[in-house]
């Protein structure tokens, strides 16, 4: 093994500066250093190697045979120091850039910014655009970088993680229940106002999946943007569902029927197989994934 490889970096330095410049002086002029740390270096460097590496003339210092062997292996440290700088430098500016997310309109009003803060927090040098929509994201032409989806995404090319699954609960606020009264079984439900979606139909097949005979009808105040409905539900409209972990924390809503067991959202986080290893990237998708992991069970 090249005894080099276990020296201190300082006293290899030294060397390699000396035995270009030919001088200690010269050699402290590159280094930025001082003559007598130079020669304490030359000569420290000598004793543990047990070597002459240079003759001393009037006129400066000359490698000896055995010196001109061991400043080539120096280089090569040296080149691979500097690699290993590139690439420190390259991975720092790599997580400088644009990454852009789409999620859906609800996620992206009542979950994704606090996630996003914090991203933004941990790396200020990457840009976030959130875009926010329930229409699907061809991410392979780069309409997004990563998407939060909840359902698997069967997009080719890409890879998917699944984070967990989002409990959904019945809420109203406290003065909807002061006024209506609470419901106590799932069938008081077909006595209260109901908040739902429009044309999206999700809300209904949920309710015959549990054996509702389920219609448009049954919601009094309807729409397919899941935030409006949520707004609806609190600005006292009826009984609507939501999300646990926003619902259990908005000041005055109502949880209703607890213990009634409801579908869950799954959440899933995809990204195009070439791009989910761009370090930018990669740090943003990690940095979601720390983010939404409280949210899921």
């Amino acid at each position: 093994m090249d005894k080099l490889a276990s020296l201190d970096w300082s006293l290899v330095q030294s060397f390699l500066a000396v035995a270009e410049t030919g001088s200690l002086s010269a050699a402290a002029k590159a280094l930025r250093t001082s003559q007598p740390t130079v020669g304490r270096h030359i000569r420290s460097l000598e004793a543990e190697l047990e070597v002459e590496l240079f003759h001393r003339h009037a006129r400066g210092l000359h490698l000896t045979p055995l010196g001109q062997d061991m400043a080539a292996s120096a280089r090569d440290m040296q080149e691979a120091v500097r690699r290993i700088g590139i690439r420190a430098a390259g991975a720092r500016e790599a997580l400088e850039g644009d990454v852009r997310i789409t999620a859906s309109v609800f996620m992206s009003h009542h979950v994704l910014p606090w996630i996003i803060g914090d991203i933004r927090r941990k790396e200020p040098h990457i840009r976030i655009d959130l875009v926010a929509t329930d229409e699907t994201e061809n991410l392979l032409f780069r309409e997004s970088d990563i998407a939060v989806r909840m359902y698997r995404p069967t997009q080719l090319d890409t890879i998917t993680r699944h984070l967990g699954d989002i409990p959904l609960g019945f809420y109203a606020t406290e003065d909807y229940v002061a006024r209506m009264g609470l419901p106590e079984v799932p069938d008081d439900l077909t006595l209260h106002d109901l908040v739902g979606y429009d044309r999206n139909e999700v809300i209904i097949h949920a309710m015959r999946e549990q054996g509702w005979p389920a219609t448009r009808d049954w919601f009094k105040v309807r729409s397919d943007n899941q935030s409006a409905v949520w707004e609806l539900i609190r600005a006292g409209c009826g009984i609507g569902f939501c999300q646990t972990h926003v619902g259990d924390t908005t000041p005055g809503m109502v949880r209703i029927l607890p213990d009634y067991p409801l579908p869950t959202l799954p959440v899933w986080l995809t990204a195009p197989e070439a791009m989910r290893h761009t370090p930018r990237i990669s740090r943003v998708w990690d940095l979601l994934s720390e983010g939404l992991l409280p949210f899921v069970s």
